[in-house]
């Protein structure tokens, strides 16, 4: 069992320790005393960029499997266990990696270990029809709540498909097709865990109010027997050209409120420079009520009820600006694009002021020290850092890198990447029905509620 101490400078005073044990699974700690909680998280490197045609939404189908019970726990037992100790638990699937995670009384960290030790070495003998069949149908009727019977619910699912050609890694988002989710066999189903869910494919991260020896102690006696899988395929390339070359426009007739205008700009990869820039730049640009698109369309203007821009970061593949505007009244789109393009090159042109620098630097300070400050945002970042980028100390450290880019790197990334030939655009005009449309998103909304 290896180990590897930190205490890097920049990192606010946080500190973490990584091990890993025989069977190739890494290990993150992070003390912290503060209060008498512990967040365990455990990030699989397995996402949606590893499916293969025909079926797509496994990784997430799977997440849901991986709460149907196991060797030990059975049924909803996972979930009964963890709430009846007084803690909170979820998980999540991406393009890039499904991760699980509890947040627990200090004293009960040793049953969330168990437990999450328990489902990734015996699932697969809980693994039967009943739950496979149990879980697609949950699966699918999540698709319907929060895609398909939504105003704007496929905007993501269309506008990654244009940003990203057929065949590429990110061209399908991890919710999947209902043809393939109805495809997916239990054999298809048992051949991903054994694929993806081993040990030598994961990090688990633990934050908090721990005693390390002993917490690395009960992860060695519970993790340390499964044994590690060797068969698992690298995901294929997601590399692309840095701009698209041209724009790519879908206009689509929908019951929905209001018209929009939806836009996805090619932007760096995560994890490195231009990347965090670009961040700058979207914040900047569209971050809030105090950003450059909210005032010229919602308070000058007056053109648009909401206006929001932001960056969707991906390791693999180009990272995704995001533009979101819902139009005012009767304005129609061009009106809105012209004024969006104007801001863009003069942005393009000039760069930020220094006072947008500051502000801009201040909020994703803020956001990034929001998420360290909690057992459950480190924990997870700490994940991230180790699965995507080989280092979980890298996530101590990120403030600071965002804090170094200057106002010159800014400018240069929107000149280079917030360009018309730059993006894949969604254009949303109303059909008769619209007014449906509200009550559909109110009742959707309503149903997830009732569900969690």
């Amino acid at each position: 069992m290896g180990h590897t101490a930190t205490a890097e400078a920049g990192s606010g005073g946080l500190t973490a320790t990584e091990h890993r044990l025989a069977n190739g699974l890494r290990v993150v700690l992070s003390e912290d005393h503060l209060t008498p909680v512990a967040a365990v998280c455990l990030w699989y490197d397995v996402g949606s960029r590893h499916e293969v045609k025909g079926r797509t939404g496994l990784a997430h189908l799977f997440e849901h499997l991986m709460f149907q019970g196991s060797k030990q726990v059975h049924g909803n037992g996972h979930f009964e266990l963890v709430q009846g100790a007084g803690g909170s638990l979820n998980g999540t699937t991406s393009f890039e990696r499904t991760n699980y995670f509890e947040t627990m009384p200090a004293h009960q960290l040793e049953l969330a270990l168990w437990l999450e030790a328990d489902r990734m070495g015996s699932l697969l003998s809980a693994l039967d029809d009943e739950s496979m069949e149990n879980q697609r149908d949950v699966v699918k009727n999540e698709r319907r709540q929060r895609y398909d019977n939504v105003p704007y619910g496929t905007a993501f699912e269309k506008l990654t498909a244009l940003s990203y050609p057929e065949g590429h890694p990110y061209h399908h988002t991890p919710i999947g097709s209902m043809a393939d989710l109805d495809a997916a066999t239990l054999e298809d189903a048992r051949a991903f865990f054994r694929t993806y869910y081993a040990p030598n494919n994961a990090v688990i991260s633990v934050v908090g109010d721990i005693d390390p020896e002993q917490t690395l102690a009960w992860v060695e006696k519970y993790f340390g027997s499964i044994p590690g899988h060797d068969g698992k395929q690298p995901p294929r390339d997601g590399s692309l050209p840095e701009r698209i070359g041209k724009e790519l426009r879908e206009v689509i007739e929908e019951e929905v409120p209001a018209r929009a205008l939806m836009a996805a700009y090619r932007l760096p990869e995560d994890g490195t420079r231009a990347c965090d820039a670009a961040d700058l730049a979207l914040t900047v640009l569209g971050s809030g009520e105090s950003s450059r698109l909210y005032n010229r369309l919602v308070r000058r203007d007056r053109t648009a009820v909401a206006a929001g821009f932001g960056l969707l970061r991906l390791a693999g593949a180009p990272s995704l600006g995001w533009l979101d505007v819902k139009t005012s009244g009767d304005v129609e789109v061009p009106v809105i694009e012209a004024a969006v393009d104007e801001e863009l090159a003069r942005f393009a042109a000039e760069g930020p002021t220094p006072e947008e620098m500051e502000r801009a630097q201040a909020q994703l300070e803020r956001e990034w020290l929001d998420r360290l400050g909690t057992v459950a945002g480190r924990a997870d970042e700490l994940c991230r850092f180790a699965v995507l980028f080989g280092d979980p100390q890298l996530a101590l450290t990120a403030v600071q890198r965002v804090l170094d880019i200057t106002a010159e790197e800014v400018q240069e990334v929107a000149a280079a990447r917030l360009r018309p030939d730059n993006r894949a655009v969604l254009v949303y005009e109303p059909v008769e029905g619209a007014e449906g449309a509200e009550e559909a998103a109110d009742d959707a909304e309503e149903e997830e509620e009732a569900a969690k």
